[in-house]
């Protein structure tokens, strides 16, 4: 099976329930960025989910 998609999301949670991006995930952030580039992929969102809620880079301007 091949996957042509060059648009990603990326997502992970916050199990202490608070979903307010970290500097180590801005960083993170930044360097998938920097390494999917290069090969084409946008890095479309970053969303983090905390019980029950969840916050967008995008939203957030962070992207």
């Amino acid at each position: 099976m091949q996957y042509n998609s060059r648009l990603k999301w990326v997502m992970h949670n916050h199990p202490s329930g608070d979903p307010t991006p970290s500097r180590a995930d801005i960083q993170m952030t930044r360097q998938i960025i920097d390494i999917a580039k290069p090969l084409g992929i946008e890095v479309h969102d970053h969303i983090i989910v905390a019980r029950g809620t969840e916050v967008s880079f995008r939203g957030l301007q962070l992207l």
